[in-house]
Order: C-alpha cells, then structure tokens, then sequence
C-alpha cells in the first residue's frame, strides 16, 4: 500500500495546518482516465475532483493507492475514510455503506476485438468469455442477466483488455466512458459492442456510522457547490471532452 500526498494537498496543508482534517482517499491508481500514475504522479478525473472536495472544504487529503479489490476492505477497516474510484451504488453497497450523491453517470458497455461481429449485445455473450475487473459490479451485473448462466465470467486484476486484443477472452464488460477512452488512447485493436446495457451511478462511499455519515453530509454539500458553480463540469470536460457528471 502507498500513500501520495499531491501538490495541491501539500498547498491546503501549509495554508490550514492547525485547522485541517485530513481525509485518507483510496484508490487504485490504475483505472485511466480516473485515477492513474504517470511519471510519478497520481492524476486523472477522480484526483481532481477530490482536490476541489478538499479545497472547497479547507481539508487535506491523503491519497492511499492499492489494489482495487482490496479498496472495501480498507474502508470497512477504518484504513481510509472513503474511495473514489468510480464506485458504483448497488442495493448491496448501500446496505453496508453511507453514500454521497452520485457525481458520475455511466453504463456498462461490451468491448471485443476490433472485427469481432458476433457479439453485438448481451444476448450475444451466451457461450462466450466474459472478463470483468476483480472486485468490480460488472461481474455482479452480468450475473443478474436472463442468460448469465450460458455467460463464462473471468475475474482479472488487470490486462483484461489486452487478453481480449489476443483473442484470449471473447469480451470485456467496462464502463462505456473508460472504455471510449482506453480504446482513443491504446493501440489494442478494440472496438464497442453496441449500446451501454445498465445505468451506472457513481458516488463516495462512507462507513456507516456517526463518524462516517458526518463526514459524508460535509463532503455531499462540497458536491453540491461544486455541481453549482460548474468547477464539477469543468473537471469533467478536462478529462473526458464532455460532462459525465449530469443524468441529463
């Protein structure tokens, strides 16, 4: 596990060192464009928009990268406070969890090889093989469909991209706004099968507890400024060309 204090967060700190909470964010730090390291530097859309969470809070933030699958856990244990990483609300989560108000909308989309034409939509991955990230709702999302018996599901920590570019897996199941851009930005040959098949709403997730939903009713009104003055879709546009943060 590393932790990465970004510029921004050392800036809060010097201005309100005696006054400041420090929030512990977790995060993969492999999930382009949301949060990713390059050159040493943990950036992307969900590293944005917890710097803005915090400078509009007058906190700091301590970012906290680990393995996806392992992000839960460290939130349940009292490791980090919460997760951005574009976590999706379910009824399973919501029953665990305090959650902010979604600031991301999406849905999950098929991705094959460029060329493959059999698999067009979710009636197509009957018999097929199906590779969703490890700890993901993707594979949760796969097994409520009528055919998800007839669907082979593997659970990857990463390369789930590449094993499909080789024909190792038929298809891989993503969010279709990480997908567009893993596809824009790899030299994979990879293509999108077809419309997004589930709506997906993205939020923070908070133990659900005196200390947690406090801290969540402080975070949810940051978000609702930010949704207000438009610095949300602003971050959006920067990453994506488009604001994502809207079910408009």
């Amino acid at each position: 596990m590393k932790r990465i204090l970004t510029s921004a967060a050392l800036a809060a700190t010097l201005a309100t060192a005696s006054h400041a909470e420090t929030w512990d964010v977790g995060m993969s730090g492999g999930y382009f464009p949301f949060t990713f390291v390059q050159l040493d530097e943990l950036q992307g859309f969900e590293v944005d928009f917890i710097n803005a969470l915090a400078e509009e809070t007058g906190n700091e933030v301590n970012f906290v990268t680990m393995a996806f699958s392992g992000l839960v856990g460290a939130l349940e244990s009292g490791r980090i406070d919460t997760i951005a990483n574009q976590i999706t609300i379910t009824p399973e989560r919501e029953a665990k969890f305090a959650f902010s108000q979604p600031y991301v909308f999406d849905g999950a989309q098929i991705v094959v090889k460029e060329g493959n034409e059999d698999i067009e939509s979710t009636e197509d991955l009957s018999g097929k093989t199906v590779a969703v990230n490890l700890g993901s709702n993707f594979e949760q999302l796969l097994n409520d469909l009528p055919n998800a018996g007839e669907i082979d599901i593997k659970t990857y920590e990463s390369n789930i991209a590449q094993d499909t570019a080789l024909g190792r897996v038929d298809a891989f199941v993503m969010d279709r706004v990480s997908s567009a851009q893993l596809i824009q930005e790899s030299p994979l040959p990879l293509a999108l099968a077809g419309q997004p098949f589930s709506e997906i709403r993205n939020a923070l997730p908070f133990r659900d507890d005196e200390e947690g939903r406090a801290l969540r009713e402080e975070i949810d009104a940051a978000i609702t400024t930010l949704k207000e003055n438009g610095t949300l879709a602003e971050i959006s546009q920067k990453w994506f060309g488009t604001d994502i943060t809207s079910a408009d």
